[in-house]
Formats: structure tokens, sequence, C-alpha cells
């Protein structure tokens, strides 16, 4: 028995809904199908948030309004007269608890209102995919993921409960599937021992695959998606790109970390402790071999694995009184960044300065930056880019510099990063 997973591309429109029909039917075993929110859902809920965290509500409201009325829509085009009034009936409930969390909104509790009404994307989705599938013949529960992924109450990026969230899906989800149920499931959403939604960072749903499958010791998960395979960098940002056909745990844990999207960074993990292969594969066209991430590739010879990350600042955080950055002031600064969930994508340090390179997140380094100035100077250059390639070599270093100033550059054996505008 395997995992499927399906992002927001793949359900986009009602037409690619139905692409996925042959996908699911080819199994003969019972699959477990994750998905995600359909589309740009997330985003959207994302501004319903922020606009309740203004102050108007009733905006806020209305925008999710829209929302219903175009989830509804997308249904009404899959849909039976039988199976859309069914849909209809099971939306009232969701988009209710959608309009509650509206309703209970506090910007002073960004993150917690924020899972509270961003989980309900994924929700959507399933329902219109589970009574799509139930309406061409295929047998299925549908199950809520909250009742399974159990969690801490650090919003935005909760910490699973491994053992409950395991015995969980081991009664609800495991149980089913041996006694040949078919389960469609929600990734990217759990909830806190109080009942409290929660979301697991953005792209969580392909780290709700792999826990799921590492809980119930399933043959593998494969993640489907619109281009051909694991490529070696973004499409959308360079054109001569390359597929790799198998690639190890450990490589795409470097990449994963780097920045690179294609895999969300927790995913691996799991499978690795596992030994759970995972497959990258083009929905689009279903007879393509894709890629294939495993233990051990056997004479591996890798092109340079290429991660862009744009829109960064690089901090220089220089002590006033001349102190050295040190193990003690070290550590105080990690603890400064950490208290602001500040993601440091790359530090150096010397005698009295220590320098980081972070995502450009307006609030969190406004915070920050207050704080650091009462105890270092603090310079910044804004609108930067770290650019990282494993497995480099100078030709491809060059080409990718060519014309760019370096702000800084780190380099191994394998892997080089540079920092340049």
């Amino acid at each position: 028995m395997r995992v499927f997973k399906f992002g927001g591309a793949s359900i986009a429109t009602p037409e690619r809904i139905e692409a996925l029909l042959p996908i699911i039917k080819s199994e003969s075993e019972p699959l477990l199908l994750v998905v995600s929110a359909i589309g740009k859902t997330t985003n959207a809920l994302e501004n319903i948030v922020n606009t309740a965290c203004k102050g108007d509500k009733s905006e806020a409201t209305h925008l999710a309004q829209q929302l219903e009325q175009q989830h509804l829509d997308y249904a009404r085009t899959l849909l039976d007269y039988t199976h859309f009034n069914k849909i209809e009936a099971t939306f009232n409930k969701y988009f209710a608890e959608l309009k509650n969390g509206i309703t209970h909104i506090e910007a002073a509790h960004y993150d917690r209102s924020y899972d509270q009404v961003v989980c309900m994307g994924e929700l959507f989705s399933t329902l219109i995919l589970f009574y799509y599938l139930q309406q061409k013949g295929i047998s299925l529960e549908w199950i809520d993921a909250r009742t399974v992924i159990r969690t801490d109450s650090t919003y935005r990026d909760a910490i699973v409960n491994w053992n409950l969230s395991k015995q969980q899906a081991q009664a609800i989800i495991g149980r089913k599937m041996k006694n040949g149920k078919t389960i469609l499931t929600q990734g990217f959403i759990g909830s806190t021992l109080d009942g409290h939604s929660v979301t697991l960072g953005r792209e969580g749903s392909d780290y709700t695959a792999a826990l799921l499958a590492a809980m119930l010791g399933l043959e593998s998960v494969t993640i489907w998606k619109d281009v051909e395979g694991l490529l070696n960098a973004d499409p959308k940002l360079f054109n001569d790109t390359v597929k790799i056909e198998e690639i190890a745990y450990n490589e795409v844990i470097e990449m994963a970390f780097y920045g690179a999207q294609i895999i969300h960074p927790k995913t691996i993990k799991p499978l690795q402790n596992n030994n759970i292969p995972l497959y990258v594969k083009c929905f689009l066209d279903r007879n393509l071999k894709g890629t294939v991430i495993k233990s051990e590739v056997n004479d591996a010879q890798y092109p340079p694995l290429i991660v862009l990350k744009q829109n960064q600042i690089l901090l220089q955080v220089t002590s006033r009184d001349f102190s050295f950055i040190t193990e003690d002031n070290l550590s105080r600064l990690y603890a400064m960044f950490h208290a602001r969930k500040v993601k440091v994508n790359l530090i150096q340090n010397a005698a009295i300065s220590f320098v980081a390179c972070i995502d450009n997140s307006a609030e969190k380094i406004k915070e920050l930056t207050e704080e650091l100035n009462k105890n270092y100077k603090v310079l910044s250059n804004e609108n930067v880019s770290l650019l990282t390639i494993r497995h480099y070599n100078n030709e491809i270093l060059e080409k990718l510099t060519n014309g760019k100033q370096i702000l800084l550059k780190q380099e191994t054996r394998k892997t080089i990063q540079v920092v340049m505008k």
C-alpha cells in the first residue's frame, strides 16, 4: 500500500481533478491520498486573516463568502445533482467553522488566528475530491487529518507528537486500509491536544504524506507535480535544468536545507528513518519515469544542484564594546534570532562581528533589529540573493555570478554559497 500526495497545482481546475482519476484507478491496492488546498486558496485565506487583523472583519467575511462561492462553483462543474447536494450540505458545516475562525481572529495572537482560518483550504479541496471519486465508483473514506496528526501549540510550524499521532494513524487510517478502503485526507494540518487547528509550515503536505507513510509502514510515497521529476534547479529561475533519475536522501536534505522548494525540508527524515522511497512524478503524464529518492544511489554522478534564494537581507552585527563574538555572544545572538522565528540561511563570524543572511520578513526583522541595537551595531544589505551550488564547478559558478557583486562566499569540498547583489 502506498501514499499518493497531490499538491495544489494538480487540483487547480476541475479538468485537472478529472485527469487524476486514471492515476488513482491504476492502483490495485488501497491508497492513502494526501491532498493540498486548491490552487491559490491558501493565499486567499491568508488575505482573509490579514484583513481581519487590520480590523475589517466585515470585509474578511465577505472575502470568505467569495471563497465559498468559488468552491461551490468548482464542485458544481464536477458533480452530478445528487453528489453536489451532498457536498453543499457538508460544506455548510466547514464554512461555518471558517466564519467562526474569522470572528475570533486577534491580531495579538496572529499565528493562532492564522491556523484556525488557513487550515480550511485543505478541508474544502478534499471534500470536493472525495465526492468526485465517490461519484466515479471508487470506494474510499474521508478523514479529517486533525483527528490524526496531533501536535504542540507552535502555531504555523507545529511540532508533531509522534507517539500519539502514530497511535491515531494506526487506529483511524491503518485499520481501514487493511480492510480494503482507500483513504483521503489533508496535508499541512493537524490539531493541538486541546483541539485547536494547527498548520505544519507552508508546503507541509509533503511532510504529512511522509509522516503517515512512516507511521503506517507503507511501501512508498509518490508526490505528483507538474514537472517531470526532481530537477537540479528551479525551472522558473533557470532555463537549462536537468532531471535527476535517482538521488540519495542526504542530497535532497541538503537541497531542502538550503531552500529548494521541490521537497518540504521536514519530509525526508521520517522516510529515511524507515527506508521508504519517495517518488516525484508528473501528473500531466503518469507514464514518465520521474525521480526516485532513496537511501543509497550507486555510482551517482550528480549535476550541479542549484538553489537561489532571492529577497534576502545580509545583517552584520558588531559588538559595541569590541567584545569577541565567541560562544557566550553567539549563544545570545542565536537566542534572539530563535525567539523571533528568524531562520538563518548562512552565518559567518569574525573577531567582533557576526554576519547572517536571512529571509526578508519586514515585521520580524524590525523587531529583531530593535533588540540587537541595544547591545550591538547593526548594518544591513537589502535585496541580496543567496546562491547555493552543491557539486559545483568553476564554470557553473562563473556563469551564475557573472556581473554580480559578491558580498560573502563560503566554500566546502562539495558545496559553495555566495551572497550577491
